[in-house]
């Protein structure tokens, strides 16, 4: 790796023919088998969420060489089907953050629609589980945790954490933020609920001074060849690959501050 940092993967669907809401940041199954091929070939050493937590909160244990991170994101039935496979060959692990309302098999209460494609059952997730890969959470029902209600805010992780308990007998550790917004507050209120390690997005390798609830991911997409994979395990290239990404994120965020701003200001004068 030609720059300081850990690449960490952000894959979500697996699929070969996903639905077209999730279609951009789906990846297709000959393409994902592929990418862990050069990670073997490459000499990569795939760590779960919890084990990079692990050693740069110790700060005397050293990373593996070339370390890489695999995730997936929502918790889509193409993981099951189609990746755990291709990690099972390789002897890889991975870590899988649930949105815990989108999962199949509990009843209407703990439902919440709006999964943009098949998402998988519970039984699916343990079984994901007992084959090495991690399940960290992703809130229940998908919002933008910025944009919400303390109270809501709340809700949305605590209720994450408690269903992964009782589903898998075991606490998360990691939580990933939905689509990689948070805030100082979501960070806090992450922390508070017993999260160790939260991952973001921005789009560039990980470093340990960035703390350990804004961790950064680099995105995979169905479009992502696989000369532009192997830059990013790599590292060479991240900031200008992503470079109109960043741009977007930045005025996004904006957006999302001003729009949080007036809806208090609402809230205040109802």
């Amino acid at each position: 790796m030609t720059t300081a940092g850990v690449p960490i993967l952000m894959y979500h669907a697996v699929a070969a023919a996903p639905a077209k809401a999730a279609r951009g940041l789906s990846v297709a199954p000959a393409a994902f088998a592929e990418q862990m091929e050069l990670l073997a070939d490459r000499g990569f050493t795939p760590l779960t969420t919890r084990q990079l937590a692990a050693v740069w909160r110790d700060g005397r244990r050293a990373l593996p060489a070339r370390p890489v991170l695999i995730t997936f994101d929502d918790g889509y039935e193409g993981v099951h089907r189609h990746a755990l496979p291709e990690l099972l060959r390789h002897g890889f692990p991975a870590t899988l953050f649930t949105s815990t309302g989108w999962m199949r098999g509990r009843g209407a209460e703990d439902h919440a629609p709006g999964a943009p494609d098949t998402t998988l059952d519970w039984d699916q997730v343990r079984e994901l589980a007992a084959s090495g890969v991690e399940i960290g959470g992703h809130s229940h029902s998908h919002p933008q945790l910025d944009q919400l209600s303390d109270e809501r805010l709340w809700f949305e992780v605590l209720r994450c954490k408690e269903i992964l308990a009782e589903e898998l007998d075991s606490p998360p550790i990691s939580f990933a933020y939905p689509y990689g917004y948070s805030s100082q507050r979501v960070r806090r209120t992450v922390r508070t609920a017993g999260f160790g390690i939260s991952l973001a997005v921005g789009n560039r390798l990980a470093a340990r001074a960035q703390g350990p609830y804004a961790l950064r991911r680099v995105t995979v997409r169905r479009s992502t060849s696989i000369a532009e994979f192997e830059r990013l395990v790599e590292g060479r290239a991240v900031a200008r690959s992503f470079a109109k990404d960043r741009a977007l994120t930045k005025s996004y965020a904006m957006v999302r501050r001003t729009r949080r701003a007036l809806g208090k200001v609402r809230g205040a004068r109802v």
